[in-house]
């Protein structure tokens, strides 16, 4: 029997996973990008040149269409490899189970959506005087919107009953920040993550039944006996 080198069938695995979800790597590929031109900008310059591309009320109010794409380009906060990973267990499973134009319209979907709901409720703030005036120009860049209105989505590729334990778990993470901070980013995550469940009728039929945790473990557990098992044992 021919053996491959060390190494090779790890490779191989991690490059068949990446070419499953293309457009969830060409996602992260350009943020790595814009990440590193971040850090090549001084402080001033930085936050001018972000708060340009933020969907804030101001910029959302001038130029909609190019802030709402520019400004998921861009990690306000964070190392880009927390969003790697983040990317890697979410949004690449989204996309390897609906496909990626279904998977894009979740992301993107509960990305615009979220933006409005969120700076609408400001602008309402600042019209009763709950906010200053200045809150026009909050910078507001980022992916977490997206994020979790995938993470959200991706309850129902889970079977019943760890389901409903996924469910709770993404409802408390969510939703405690909105009761304690109640910031509009605060209402705009947990708005992200009622707009992702609310994708359900894209998700009928996709990518055959629905995952079972313990199917996982099984599997974990057979593998790991055959490895521990004597070589030639029956």
């Amino acid at each position: 029997m021919r053996l491959l080198p060390p190494g090779v069938r790890p490779v191989r695995a991690v490059l068949g996973y990446v070419r499953s979800a293309p457009g969830t790597y060409l996602w992260l590929a350009a943020l790595f990008v814009t990440t590193i031109a971040i850090h090549h900008m001084s402080p001033e310059f930085e936050t001018d040149f972000l708060r340009q591309r933020s969907t804030n009320i101001h910029e959302l109010s001038t130029n909609p269409r190019r802030v709402l794409i520019a400004s998921a380009f861009w990690i306000d906060g964070g190392t880009w490899w927390s969003y790697a990973v983040l990317y890697s267990v979410f949004h690449a499973q989204a996309e390897r189970w609906l496909g990626t134009w279904r998977w894009l319209a979740v992301a993107f979907g509960t990305h615009v959506t979220a933006t409005f709901i969120s700076e609408g409720a400001l602008l309402w703030a600042i019209r009763h005087d709950y906010a200053p005036h200045t809150a026009v120009n909050t910078l507001d860049v980022g992916v977490s919107y997206a994020l979790a209105g995938v993470v959200a989505v991706l309850t129902y590729r889970i079977a019943p009953p760890y389901r409903y334990l996924y469910l709770l778990v993404v409802l408390v993470l969510y939703g405690a920040p909105l009761v304690g901070g109640r910031t509009f980013t605060d209402l705009g995550h947990f708005a992200s993550v009622l707009i992702g469940l609310a994708f359900y009728p894209l998700t009928r039929g996709q990518g055959g039944p629905p995952w079972n945790p313990a199917d996982g473990v099984r599997a974990t557990a057979g593998w790991l006996r055959r490895r521990r098992a004597p070589a030639g044992a029956d």
